[in-house]
């Protein structure tokens, strides 16, 4: 079968005869029966049937109870559902998920499938290129603490991150449509804001705006949007839905990037045993739908995701995929300047580091806090140790944070 989507589970039964239980996945989600099908309807159906690819069962050592599992391989035929995330998912882990014991892993989708997503409009390089920067790790700085604020507050905020030399700044993922702030002004402080900063810094901003509202309106605020100036915009992919995201990333007149937050994430990823696989969620299913920059967890900070699956999660956004574009990974939380070598070391120069109280709790202030991720930045490419980096002259932000927070190694 050329034209089939692969799925690849881990089930866990201390018990389970598991090439049955594979075989019995495969049937049930397809055709549903096989064995009692009169054999001119199995000519029929053949094209239909799920086929069992591999079952590698992983037996405990000490034969601990709960720790027997199989990964499990089965392919999908495309012509059981149509060209969108939603039906593919709903295939392959819709009942499945609720049957006990079991993760989806992995999907490696056909290149049929493929075919009907044109991925990341921008992309790592796209984005590079709008913000003309080469040779470096990106900076992105969070607003913190701004549901209550007005416009002018917001604009303040704005203007002292803009300061610090931040290459991308984005609104919290909790600030909704509301009175105070509403889009189109806060599009239009916000952008007016990034104009006064780049006249003293010489320095390009994109600005992810936060896109929210009925599911009915999404592509109407993001035209009001990037009609109001919005160069970004950022959106909670998991509850409004990866199909939700790729309409948005396809639309013309949505020619703006798109950085997926993942809030929601810890519903899907954590268990061993249930939910989606990190990689998968944050990784493939993002690229395929069309995020140009993609927020997780960092292995570091505050909300820790380890590090062989927040690496994995790196790896699905940029390893070849069917032709798509690659999209920024953007490890969050919990980052600090102390942390920048550890980051480039993980992730390499094709990185965004984020930060929010690693900026606006900086006791220099916010724009002292960016300057001292700039500097830290400069050093971790350069080689230089970031002591003997904030000792230098005109490094003092640098040394304030490293004071405050530390340097962790790896």
């Amino acid at each position: 079968m050329s034209q089939v989507c692969i799925a690849t589970y881990r089930s866990y039964d201390d018990r389970a005869d598991f090439h049955k239980k594979a075989l019995s996945i495969a049937v049930g989600l397809t055709v549903g029966s096989w064995t009692e099908l009169p054999e001119a309807k199995k000519a029929e159906m053949e094209k239909h049937l799920g086929k069992v690819l591999s079952v590698e069962v992983h037996e405990p050592a000490n034969g601990a109870a709960g720790e027997r599992y199989a990964d499990i391989r089965i392919a999908y035929p495309d012509i059981n559902f149509s060209q969108d995330i939603p039906a593919l998912l709903v295939t392959v882990f819709g009942k499945l998920s609720m049957d006990g014991r079991i993760k989806l892993i992995d999907l490696d989708v056909s290149e049929n499938f493929a075919s009907a997503f044109p991925g990341p409009r921008f992309g790592l390089q796209g984005v590079r290129d709008l913000l003309d920067v080469h040779d470096r790790p990106l900076l992105m700085s969070i607003f913190k603490s701004v549901v209550g604020h007005d416009l002018a507050n917001l604009q303040e905020q704005f203007y002292k991150q803009a300061l610090g030399g931040v290459d991308l700044i984005k609104d919290d993922e909790i600030l909704f449509e509301n009175p105070l702030t509403p889009l189109e002004k806060r599009v239009e402080i916000c952008m007016e804001a990034a104009r006064k900063a780049q006249e003293e810094t010489g320095q390009k901003l994109l600005y992810a705006v936060n896109l929210t509202g009925p599911t009915s309106q999404l592509a109407a605020n993001a035209r009001k949007a990037v009609a109001a100036g919005a160069n970004a915009l950022l959106f909670n992919v998991l509850s409004y839905g990866y199909d939700v995201m790729h309409e948005l990333s396809k639309d013309p007149e949505i020619n703006v990037p798109i950085a997926a937050h993942p809030a929601l994430a810890g519903a899907f990823y954590p268990s061993p045993h249930y939910g989606i696989g990190a990689s998968l969620l944050l990784g493939k299913l993002m690229r395929l739908a069309g995020a140009d920059l993609v927020l997780f967890p960092s292995p570091y900070g505050s909300v820790v995701m380890p590090k062989e699956e927040n690496l994995a999660v790196k790896d699905a956004l940029l390893s070849p995929l069917h032709q798509l574009r690659t999209s920024f990974p953007v490890p969050s939380a919990g980052i600090h300047p102390g942390l920048v070598p550890l980051i480039l070391k993980d992730f390499g120069t094709d990185v965004v580091v984020n930060a929010g109280g690693g900026i606006h709790g900086h006791p220099m202030g916010t724009a002292a806090g960016g300057h001292a991720f700039r500097q830290a930045i400069q050093a971790a490419l350069s080689g230089t140790p970031l002591l003997e980096a904030a000792a230098a002259e005109g490094n003092e932000a640098l040394q304030a944070a490293i004071t405050a927070w530390g340097i962790k190694e790896a």
